[in-house]
């Protein structure tokens, strides 16, 4: 008697063959999966340090603060009553806002403006800001590692910057500012490498002389001996001027101070301007 063959023994490789079909497929599942799970770690390593990156600088711009803490000015002598009609040296005493980076003043750029002027300031050891070439020094000429020195260039000379093939001659007062350290913890801070952290007084020089000052030809000014004649800021802070002056350090907000000089001075050396 005839009898019907089953369905497993008319394809006995079916079975077999639909099971490698579904393990390739598994495996290229598997395969897409790990690509993708490599993609996605890596892309998220790459977010994580952008993340972490950002995050630094963004604390930086926030806490690397400089903080005026008062502003003195000077008019030059003769004597105790032959005194400049203007004030002749801004001195600027400044320290870091709490927990903030530390300060390069290096890399500061000190504007001040007399409502008619303006001078842009660069720190006097800064050798590439005013460099005529990048391979030259741009230090104020006769740069030193004593404060006073540097203050009294600052005050009374001109600096020539290059080489015999290419130079240039700045008048310091109208180009430089100078520094002198008040309080230095951890001996951050010098001449040559002007560098302020949190807990430190730095107090910044800059040169306001007139050329009614000049003219009048004072031997002193802030117990700096002038007599080799002080040189022009351009500026001209008379009674009743207005003035701005703003510190702008490498990263971090900027520091400003606006004010207006009093009606007279009196027979002051020094005015107390800030605050």
């Amino acid at each position: 008697m005839y009898q019907k063959k089953s369905r497993k023994e008319d394809r006995p490789d079916t079975e077999g063959q639909i099971g490698i079909g579904t393990l390739i497929i598994f495996i290229a599942m598997v395969l897409v999966a790990a690509v993708a799970a490599a993609v996605l770690i890596q892309t998220s390593g790459v977010l994580q340090q952008e993340a972490q990156a950002t995050g630094k600088e963004a604390t930086k711009e926030v806490s690397s603060n400089l903080m005026i803490q008062k502003i003195e000015g000077f008019r030059s002598k003769s004597s105790s009553t032959n005194m400049s009609t203007t004030l002749d040296l801004f001195k600027i005493t400044l320290g870091l806002n709490a927990a903030s980076e530390p300060v390069d003043l290096k890399e500061v750029i000190v504007s001040i403006t007399d409502s008619y002027r303006t001078n842009d300031l660069i720190y006097a050891g800064n050798s590439n800001s005013l460099a005529p070439r990048s391979d030259l020094n741009g230090n104020m000429s006769g740069f030193s590692s004593d404060a006073d020195t540097n203050l009294q260039k600052l005050l009374t000379e001109n600096s020539t910057l290059g080489n015999a093939e290419i130079n240039v001659t700045y008048t310091n007062a109208q180009y430089y500012f100078t520094t002198e350290k008040v309080r230095d913890e951890d001996n951050s801070f010098s001449q040559s490498n002007p560098v302020m952290t949190t807990g430190d007084f730095v107090i910044i020089y800059v040169s306001t002389v007139s050329q009614n000052t000049i003219d009048a030809g004072h031997s002193t000014l802030h117990s700096i001996n002038v007599t080799s004649s002080l040189k022009p800021s351009g500026l001209n802070l008379i009674p009743r001027s207005s003035v701005n002056l703003v510190l702008t350090p490498e990263a971090g907000a900027s520091a400003n101070a606006d004010f207006i000089l009093p009606t007279t001075y009196g027979s002051n050396e020094m005015v107390q301007l800030y605050p």
